[in-house]
């Protein structure tokens, strides 16, 4: 009764209606009213509920499906059973039955995710306004108003509405949208900025170029609904195979009858046929594994996600975010000074950023404090020069931290050592930093790979499966990764499209792939893909909304064990349907010989579908050793 009032509950809570839930309560108390004697003392025939109830509608919906478009499901063959029994007076082999059929598609209910609204918080990322700039005179228009030509005003901390060309300023516009690379990317003029992204620091004035239906994040709009209506569904088992089942059904109780001139024989023919073990087979094998997939901090979203993820030949990789930890952090310090050391240039360089809002003056900071234990240097008179980095006075001696453009505007003597080179060529970017006139040394920053990214990486490989690398960072840096990672197959420079395109190749080829990302820009291609997973815990809830599956806790080692988890699942749905269908076969023998009468039909293949639920409970706590 617990285990029931749980489902009851599960059923509420995942949005069950209350129809659904009438037909379970009284057709359950209907059955046992029945088996246990009860209904000798009422003055009809409870098992009447169960057949109005749970029967009616299954009639009605075979009755639909046949006339208007001649589709031959499952529902047909029950429906002839139920109507074959109440004919010849077997009121309980009716109710069970409807029983039966009504668990089984509640079961299909619950494991299938309602309608998502990630298209319409990816609709809210695009800004509704505009700043627009006509004969000097600055003016506030809905977005939608702006006309390519138009100059736009664009304010620190405000959303681009439109794609366009910067024409005077300079500033740092965080991209994560279009790339998903989270280190804000410097712009000045000539420079292209893409509608949807951020402008972090400065003011700048850019004349747009795409606006409306053309710009950027409303061509991402557009991937996300093509994707989504372009993915297929997988037809049940038991509707796949219903034609044959209705025919063969048919054929048999026909034959019986007319052989044996008892139409009890053909109705109990009809009723142990009815295909409630192989209604069951199916989801009750996916609801199991999605329990194992759960005590994983895996969240499926879709009920037949994992029976796709069994299919699956490739998995694609967004890099930041997923198999990496997705923020920058200092992995080297070196001193060029014999006047300051390591530990001094790292000092220096922390307490001259540590009034920045820069991304890598930040890091800089964080690791300082996470990995030195002496004090932060005060700092003086701090300025910030948009795209080139800070300056401050520490201790009475000016510092600079930045890139290469401050350094040169300096006029302070700053050479690309071969050291140096190699970090940029491994996808690192550089901090110099110099002390009044001087270069005294510099800070390598990158993004880390997460611990566990390795040792998964080659599991998955193991599996059978081919792990592919789709990133929106340079070259350099995706084939450092891809090397360390040991991933043969990788794709630099990806803007969402170019995801998409890729895994649609790979589908044309008859390739079933997987992807797996973070970001809002890998959300067309987390709905494209055959299955979609992403990362819960950083994940924007755009990449969320997309995805069939979500990685709760950003954990990836766990991966290996979902792809084996899945083909798991098809395995024992194999066997359940094997078993279902054999039971049905050996019951038609011994109901043609008459040993079966319609009510012991129903009890044994009721019994056909306990086992199959057993079976099905093992996936709960499966993991391969």
């Amino acid at each position: 009764m617990k285990t029931l009032m749980k489902k009851f509950e599960h059923l509420l809570e995942t949005g069950g209606t209350k129809k659904e839930i009438t037909f379970l309560v009284i057709s359950g108390i209907a059955l046992f009213c029945s088996l246990t004697g009860i209904l000798d003392f009422l003055p009809f025939d409870i098992a009447w509920v169960s057949i109005i109830l749970c029967g009616v509608p299954i009639i009605l919906e075979a009755i639909i499906g046949l006339v208007t478009a001649f589709d031959i499901k499952a529902d047909v063959l029950v429906s002839l059973a139920l109507i074959a029994s109440v004919c010849i007076g077997e009121d309980f082999a009716a109710g069970e039955v409807a029983f039966i059929m009504q668990i089984g598609a509640l079961l299909e209910d619950l494991t299938v995710a309602k309608a998502r609204a990630g298209i319409e918080k990816l609709v809210k990322l695009t800004p509704q306004t505009a700043r627009v700039v006509r004969d000097g005179i600055e003016a506030v228009i809905p977005a939608s108003e702006v006309k390519i030509g138009d100059i736009l005003r664009i304010l620190p901390g405000e959303g681009i509405a439109v794609d366009g060309i910067i024409t005077s300023g300079q500033t740092s516009i965080d991209q994560a949208v279009m790339t998903g690379e989270p280190i804000p990317v410097d712009k000045t003029v000539g420079d292209e900025v893409s509608s949807g992204t951020v402008n972090r620091f400065g003011t700048f004035e850019m004349k747009a170029t795409k606006v409306g239906e053309d710009s950027s994040i409303q061509r991402m709009i557009r991937l996300v609904q093509s994707a989504d209506a372009g993915k297929a569904k997988i037809v049940g088992m038991a509707d796949r195979w219903a034609t044959w089942i209705v025919v063969i059904a048919l054929t048999a109780a026909a034959l019986t009858w007319v052989i044996t001139g008892e139409i009890i024989r053909a109705v109990t023919i009809l009723v142990v046929f009815c295909p409630c073990a192989l209604v069951l087979a199916t989801p009750t094998a996916i609801m199991a594994a999605i329990g194992n997939a759960a005590k994983h901090s895996f969240l499926v979203r879709e009920g037949d996600a994992l029976e796709r993820l069994s299919k699956v030949s490739k998995i694609t990789f967004d890099k930041t975010g997923t198999l990496t930890y997705g923020t920058p952090k200092v992995i080297a310090v070196k001193s060029l000074s014999d006047n300051y050391t390591e530990q001094d240039i790292y000092s220096l360089a922390a307490a001259a950023e540590q009034f920045s809002e820069h991304p890598l003056g930040k890091a800089i900071v964080s690791c300082y404090k996470q990995n030195v234990n002496s004090s932060m240097l005060t700092a003086a008179n701090f300025e910030m020069q948009l795209g080139r980095g800070v300056c401050a006075a520490v201790d009475g001696t000016r510092i600079f931290a930045g890139n290469m453009e401050m350094m040169n505007e300096k006029k302070i003597v700053c050479q690309t050592t071969p050291e140096i080179q190699g970090f940029l060529n491994g996808g690192s970017t550089i901090t110099y930093i110099a002390a009044e006139n001087e270069m005294i040394g510099y800070l390598v920053l990158s993004d880390t790979i997460r611990e566990e990214s390795g040792t998964m990486i080659n599991a998955l490989q193991s599996c059978g499966v081919q792990p592919v690398l789709l990133t929106g960072d340079n070259e350099n840096t995706a084939n450092s990764i891809a090397k360390q990672l040991h991933i043969s197959e990788v794709y630099a420079n990806c803007l969402p499209e170019d995801k998409l395109n890729l895994i649609g190749k790979y589908q044309a080829n008859a390739q079933s792939v997987c992807m797996i990302g973070d970001g809002i820009n890998d959300a067309p291609a987390l709905k494209k893909a055959t299955v979609g997973i992403a990362m819960g815990g950083i994940g924007s809830d755009i990449a969320v909304d997309a995805a069939d599956i979500v990685l709760v806790d950003d954990e990836v080692k766990e991966l290996p064990h979902l792809i084996l988890l899945s083909k798991r699942m098809m395995a024992t749905i194999k066997l359940n349907l094997s078993f279902s269908m054999g039971l049905n076969f050996l019951a038609i023998v011994l109901a043609i010989t008459g040993i079966l009468n319609p009510v012991v039909g129903a009890l044994v293949h009721n019994a056909g579908s306990v086992i199959v639920i057993i079976n099905s409970a093992l996936l709960l706590k499966w993991r391969k050793k």
